[in-house]
């Protein structure tokens, strides 16, 4: 079926003069609730455009082919041969919010503060929140997080946080600026859907999760910290740890790009250099990938973020820079900064006060945000916050910061996409049986059996 796209404001007079044309199935004589009912109620409150859309998938496995997801925003997040539900048909609802920057691409809109929400049919009455992980966009969670939430009645939405790509930095806010927008659009997206869905299902939503992978996790903390009365609960994978006194990303990657190729070439020094610095060891053979697609790139455009004075006229650096170079980032000493940059960085931190349940999970051969700089001291913040009865936190043997890389290790990694599904479940009997879940602890990896689907926590 053809969507209908409407700008906000003509939006807005259709359905207050009752002319809007978009999409609508009829309903069919059945049971169950009608296919899509409710579409011609859709109007995203604040939204500047909205396209609408009766799907008979909601699922990547109809998406991919109605063209209403982008494959590139998920690609390498999950392991190959995961198994995904499919067939759940509802409504999805694409568009964007006032912004400034153009980066995302998608749906040729050539327009931040995107958004994706859908709804199925069959409504359980809750909803899951994301925001994208990286710097990718509002599709990001599609295969991982929305297949399995939709499938069990969930509605979901996305966005992508207000500024995507490698140059996310550069949107003309203040150093943290950018970083701040996230969290502006995770609420403005979470208020929005709320009433969305009331619009569609003539009710709010009873439960509303949050959940997220990396900085999609970093969002989960600081919304069950901030915006708590949003939400019920959230899943925490492997999020981002900000603390203006550190650790954070800047203050262990410049170690890996002045360490790894003395390493790479025998030197023991650099060897434990990097183990010093958090990277866990048994890591090792991650480390070239990282070097070459990760930890250059991150400690860049993070460091531009929030210290864009340290290379002077330069965007983002010197990629690969050798040590001693001018302005080259394997030389960043996070701590002799000037005291604005730690007050930039201060702006967006976490401080482990979550007000809601929380589950945590990290891979412990994660390298990219290694446990021992990342996750192992948030945990530590939430029980110096005294909000340890809020929180769970599980460390799972051998899981790295994307499946995707499990395909190239099957002997080595675990992925972590059933785990996290895992602890959804363990959150929403917790917040909606009373069912207090495992204690901390670490789950080892299982000797057989089915890695890519299964992890019991």
């Amino acid at each position: 079926m053809r969507p209908t796209q409407l700008s906000r404001p003509a939006a807005a007079a259709a359905f207050l003069l009752g002319t809007a044309t978009l999409a609508v199935v009829p309903s069919q004589a059945t049971a169950g609730p009608a296919h899509c009912g409710g579409q011609s109620s859709v109007l995203v409150p604040d939204a500047e455009m909205q396209k609408v859309s009766c799907l008979e998938d909601l699922t990547t496995a109809g998406t991919t082919v109605s063209g209403h997801t982008n494959v590139n925003d998920w690609a390498g997040l999950h392991a190959l041969g995961t198994q995904n539900p499919s067939g759940v048909p509802g409504i999805q609802v694409d568009g964007y919010f006032p912004d400034t920057s153009t980066a995302n691409t998608n749906n040729g809109w050539n327009h931040d503060a995107q958004f994706v929400i859908r709804m199925p049919d069959d409504w359980n009455g809750k909803v899951v929140i994301t925001g994208a992980p990286g710097v990718r966009a509002q599709y990001a969670n599609d295969f991982i997080i929305a297949d399995h939430v939709l499938a069990q009645g969930y509605a979901f939405a996305s966005t992508d946080k207000g500024n995507v790509g490698t140059k996310f930095y550069d949107d003309g806010s203040r150093p943290g600026g950018s970083v701040a927008e996230w969290h502006r659009r995770v609420t403005e997206l979470t208020l929005a859907t709320k009433k969305t869905l009331r619009q569609v299902y003539g009710r709010s939503p009873e439960r509303t999760y949050m959940m997220g992978i990396s900085n999609g996790g970093y969002l989960t903390r600081w919304q069950l910290e901030n915006r708590p009365r949003l939400y019920d609960g959230g899943i925490d994978w492997e999020g981002t740890l900000l603390r203006a006194e550190g650790p954070n990303l800047m203050t262990y990657l410049p170690a890996a790009l002045k360490n790894y190729k003395a390493h790479a070439a025998g030197d023991e020094a650099a060897h434990q250099a990097m183990l010093a610095a958090g990277f866990a060891p048994g890591s090792e053979f991650l480390w070239d990938f990282h070097y070459l697609y990760y930890w250059d790139l991150t400690q860049r455009i993070y460091r531009e973020e929030f210290d864009p004075g340290f290379d002077g006229d330069l965007d983002a650096g010197i990629p690969f820079c050798e040590s001693g170079t001018a302005h080259c980032d394997a030389d960043y000493d996070y701590d002799s900064r000037p005291a604005s940059v730690k007050r930039a960085v201060g702006s967006v931190e976490v401080t482990g006060k979550i007000k809601k349940p929380m589950l945590t999970i990290h891979g412990t051969l994660d390298s990219l945000l290694p446990p021992a700089t990342d996750s192992d001291v948030y945990d530590q913040l939430v029980d110096e916050a005294g909000r340890s009865d809020l929180h769970r936190y599980y460390s799972i043997e051998d899981g790295t910061h994307t499946d995707g890389l499990y395909s190239a290790f099957p002997d080595r990694l675990r992925p972590l996409l059933p785990c996290a599904r895992s602890a959804f479940g363990l959150l929403t009997d917790w917040v909606e049986n009373g069912q207090a879940p495992p204690a901390d602890g670490f789950y080892a990896r299982p000797e057989s059996g089915d890695l890519v689907n299964t992890c019991e926590l």
